[in-house]
């Protein structure tokens, strides 16, 4: 796939923009042509929030990502909103946690990870969108998993330094899902 267009979607405080932040410094890391794009609502932490990724190998034209390869739904309303943009053959992962409907479109590939729940119970509370990110790293398999944890040491600054761990728990939580 020459170019991956990504829309992580849910309520501010889910981590919604380090999560595509992440995904964005690994196809940097990658040495990809790449655009993150963060949109949020002036409430933030518990307003709407997504994050547009764009990785290519190409030179990337607009960073909104309007027709995702891949959609990240973090809530329900988030899915609502993005399922039916999505294009034909695409992914979506919802975190089943907290989004209690189905997709019923079948011409994408959906899984269900109770991503928050999982977190929740292997004390990680902030990482559930990291979760979904491993996930979609093993299905997708657009980089190499080196990459994504080299990624996650980069973006979390020193003095969270401890979150280190759990980040690269939390990946190994989505490939192994």
């Amino acid at each position: 796939m020459s170019t991956l267009n990504v829309l992580l979607a849910g309520f501010g405080g889910q981590g919604i923009l380090f999560g595509g932040k992440t995904l964005a410094y690994s196809g940097l890391l990658d040495g990809k042509n790449l655009s993150w794009l963060p949109s949020y609502g002036p409430e933030m932490r518990g307003g709407t929030c997504n994050c547009s990724v764009v990785i290519s190998d190409d030179p990337i034209g607009s960073p909104l990502v309007t027709q995702p390869d891949v959609l990240v739904a973090m809530n329900r309303p988030s899915l609502e909103k993005f399922v039916n943009a999505v294009v034909p053959g695409g992914m979506i992962l919802v975190d089943s946690s907290m989004v209690d409907i189905k997709v019923e479109r079948d011409d994408v590939k959906v899984f269900y990870i109770d991503a928050t729940k999982i977190a929740d119970e292997n004390n990680m509370k902030s990482c559930a969108i990291i979760i979904l990110v491993g996930k979609m790293f093993k299905e997708i398999g657009f980089l190499n998993k080196d990459v994504i944890n080299d990624a996650v040491k980069k973006v979390i600054p020193a003095k969270k330094a401890a979150m280190i761990e759990l980040n690269l728990k939390a990946i190994e939580i989505g490939l192994n899902s």
